[in-house]
């Protein structure tokens, strides 16, 4: 959209000419003379809105997480470079973004490799937020964000050359993330790929069926660690150098099978495979109805695995396949998440806690993370407390021990 030129203003104020002119004439009622007018309209560069409502979920970081993503789109016939963002409620400022660190959580449709802070000319973008409160906070009930921003090409009266606006004020939800058993058993399960980081599950942002789908918002991918914290040992091209290969799956808690899918190969560990189409990306699966609108997805299984079949009811610990290397797989781990529908990829993802387990360990880094695939052990972080958790959701790096309470 492009800031509105001569031509489009004349009819507006003939119209309202006219209106006015009728009003005089007319003998109805009069104006109620209580109103009171808002705030006068301005002119924004960007419009934008938040993809879902923000579902606060506990955390093993002993914070509670709001994450969600806007969408921003720039309105200008010249491009808007975004200085800072801010997130608050209220008078109380939550989070603030601003140059580089910005930047690094904004990525431009169609191409989110690049990290961006510029919007070129009807340009949209996705900026990842991650509100994190500490522990006794009290939970916002809305949030608003602020934006300061630099245009290109600024239109005297209508719009500046440094503008700060506000857009897409959102509710938080009220919703209580659904509570599981872990779907797995015995130590060192690592969750490689989850919140609240820049992980690739965050960045799965899709458009489907017409509209923008984080279906894989706080999706976990589960590979079991060594005593010495490795991924595999020996050839990593093969299943079974990756010694939690076949590892006994669990659901996660009591309801109905919704859907099944058990027809798919494994693929060859080490790399991605190609032209899969989009029904035969998460492998052979399972999707569970939890009840209350939580659904959840067990997926890339070994094929001939499952032991289960839609219709089925299923109780919480009840074995249901093992994992495998089936689907959009580079290597043999079992990808969980909890989304709001029963299509795996359709749906809203959705956090969810686990209800008792033991926090062993935490990797280092994300790039410590990358030396597993190297077959070296992971770097972990000094001086790790080693703690039994309840009632949380795991991040990014934890290192989890789910032999407690089995």
């Amino acid at each position: 959209m492009s800031i509105p030129r001569a031509s489009w203003l004349n009819p507006l104020v003939t119209a309202l000419g006219a209106a006015l002119l009728v009003t005089a004439c007319s003998s109805g009622p009069a104006l109620t003379p209580d109103v009171t007018p808002g705030p006068p309209s301005t002119l924004t560069p960007l419009i934008g809105a938040a993809l879902t409502e923000p579902v606060p979920v506990p955390s093993t970081d002993g914070r509670t997480h709001l994450a969600y993503e806007l969408q921003l789109t720039n309105t200008l016939s010249g491009a808007v470079t975004l200085q800072s963002l801010t997130v608050a409620s209220g008078d109380r400022r939550l989070l603030t973004l601003a140059g580089d660190n910005l930047k690094y959580w904004t990525r431009a449709l169609g191409n989110t490799a690049v990290a961006t802070n510029v919007l070129g000319p009807g340009q949209s973008a996705l900026v990842w937020l991650d509100v994190a409160l500490d522990s006794g906070a009290e939970v916002p009930t809305d949030l608003t964000h602020s934006v300061h921003l630099s245009v290109a090409k600024p239109r005297p009266g209508l719009i500046a050359n440094d503008v700060t606006q506000n857009v897409a004020p959102v509710q938080v939800s009220t919703r209580t993330p659904v509570s599981i058993s872990p779907p797995l058993d015995g130590p060192n399960w690592l969750d490689g790929d989850s919140c609240c980081a820049m992980t690739a599950h965050r960045m799965a942002v899709n458009p489907i069926n017409g509209t923008l789908i984080a279906s894989e918002r706080f999706a976990v991918d589960y590979v079991q660690l060594t005593n010495d914290f490795r991924l595999f040992t020996g050839n990593p091209t093969r299943l079974e150098s990756y010694p939690y290969y076949n590892a006994t799956i669990h659901a996660v808690g009591d309801g109905k099978v919704v859907s099944v899918r058990d027809d798919l190969p494994d693929q060859v560990p080490g790399k991605s495979p190609t032209g899969l189409p989009l029904d035969q990306y998460a492998g052979n699966h399972i999707v569970q109805d939890l009840g209350h609108g939580n659904f959840a997805l067990y997926a890339h299984l070994k094929p001939g695995s499952i032991t289960v079949k839609p219709g089925d009811k299923l109780t919480a610990k009840q074995t249901i396949a093992t994992l495998g290397n089936s689907g959009n797989s580079d290597a043999p781990h079992l990808h969980f998440h909890v989304i709001d529908g029963p299509d795996p990829l359709a749906a809203n993802g959705l956090p969810f806690v686990i209800d008792s387990f033991r926090l062993v360990q935490r990797i280092a880094s994300m790039t410590a993370l990358e030396k597993l695939f190297t077959g070296q052990p992971a770097p972990l972080q000094p001086s790790f407390a080693s703690r039994d958790a309840k009632g949380v959701g795991p991040l990014v790096l934890d290192v989890m021990d789910y032999s407690v309470g089995q």
